[in-house]
């Protein structure tokens, strides 16, 4: 099983979730100014990403192979681990709630993009920027690109009581987390404007 190296202490990372609200535009907005993790389709509009996740072996599957991304990548151990490992290094599933600090293995949430917040804060994030957490349905839609061709509507009302256990264990590790998401029912964390909590620009 892989380890997540803190390669960034006292970073801003944004991670780009894929809900129906996230545009190139606010992408675009993100580069150059902070570490990003585009979780599975958000790297349509972040190529140039710092880290690719998904946690769906499904997703891997579909696109492991056609992936040109030449950044970091993670998944999740899966029932089928060896397939999955062979586009991405996998880290263990501990639990499903709360914030794994074992830099080998991440909380679930039961979704891809709850396990980004936990690999964030292994890189090292001081604050973490969530983008395009839409966490509903909006103008029928499930995802900035449309539905998964292999699944039902996500279960975002389970998955949003799930965040809510993020909170207490961030905070105790001084870990500031807030919302940018232009639409979103994840209320958990505090709100801002993309543009009010993008730093000037990152180290290379």
């Amino acid at each position: 099983m892989a380890a997540v190296p803190k390669l960034w202490p006292g970073s801003t990372i944004i991670c780009l979730g894929t809900g129906p609200s996230l545009t190139q535009a606010d992408v675009n907005l993100c580069r150059g100014r902070a570490r990003v993790i585009a979780v599975k389709d958000a790297i349509r509009l972040a190529p140039w990403a710092d880290v690719l996740y998904s946690g769906e072996i499904k997703w891997w599957r579909k696109y492991g192979t056609k992936l040109q991304f030449e950044g970091l990548k993670y998944g999740i151990e899966d029932c089928d681990k060896n397939q999955a490992a062979a586009w991405a290094p996998l880290l263990k599933q501990t639990g499903m709630t709360g914030l794994e600090r074992d830099p080998g293995g991440l909380r679930t949430g039961k979704n891809s993009g709850y396990q980004a917040i936990n690999l964030a804060m292994h890189f090292g994030a001081a604050r973490i920027v969530l983008l395009g957490y839409d966490l509903q349905v909006r103008h029928g839609q499930t995802h900035f690109f449309g539905d998964h061709p292999w699944s039902a509507q996500p279960m975002f009302a389970d998955f949003r009581p799930l965040y809510d256990t993020l909170v207490k264990p961030l905070a105790q590790l001084g870990i500031e987390i807030v919302n940018a998401s232009a639409e979103t029912a994840l209320t958990c964390f505090p709100r801002a404007s993309l543009a009010d909590v993008l730093p000037k620009a990152v180290a290379a």
